[in-house]
């Protein structure tokens, strides 16, 4: 998982990644390529 300061680049890398809050952090999530999973902060 990366770790980014700004997710906009990381949700447009792949049709499939979708932007979720959990816990107070910012994820992007990826069910159909996981290696693009990221994390804000």
């Amino acid at each position: 998982m990366k770790v980014l300061s700004s997710l906009k680049c990381a949700k447009t890398r792949h049709p499939g990644c979708k932007v979720v809050r959990r816990k107070g952090r910012v994820y992007v999530i990826n069910k159909l390529a996981p290696r693009f999973k990221a994390r804000q902060g």
